[in-house]
């Protein structure tokens, strides 16, 4: 069973002339993609602050650190990004309206997103 963080507009905060956005489950867990290629799962993922912040320290560091320190330094760096991809995610949901609703136990996404419509009905009506 995986957990995954529910993130939807609270039904009061959503104007009736502007139609509800869809609610997102995110997984909580390593992302194994984002550990491999950062930027295109930022891409992915539209994270475009993350990806810039990427970009820039990567920059930095081709320029400051030494040679023999780099490749150790970048590992560092998509280990931790890995680690904390999905936190990044959370984050940027929150920025755009969409906070933590609540948490869902299933085995995957699809199960996720059936059991929180189940639960809470009021986000049915985001999805038609």
């Amino acid at each position: 069973m995986r957990r995954f963080t529910l993130h939807a507009a609270a039904p009061a905060s959503v104007p009736a002339t502007r139609p509800a956005r869809m609610p997102e489950l995110v997984p909580e867990g390593f992302a194994f993609l984002a550990f491999l290629l950062p930027p295109l799962w930022f891409l992915f993922h539209r994270l475009w602050l993350a990806l810039v912040i990427w970009v820039a320290l990567s920059v930095l560091a081709a320029f400051l650190l030494p040679a023999a320190v780099l490749p150790y330094v970048t590992l560092a760096a998509q280990v931790l990004v890995g680690l904390q991809a999905q936190d990044i995610r959370r984050w940027t949901l929150a920025r755009h309206g969409l906070p933590v609703s609540g948490v869902v136990i299933a085995r995957d996404a699809e199960a996720a997103l059936l059991r929180a419509l189940d639960a809470r009905p009021d986000l049915r009506s985001a999805r038609a």
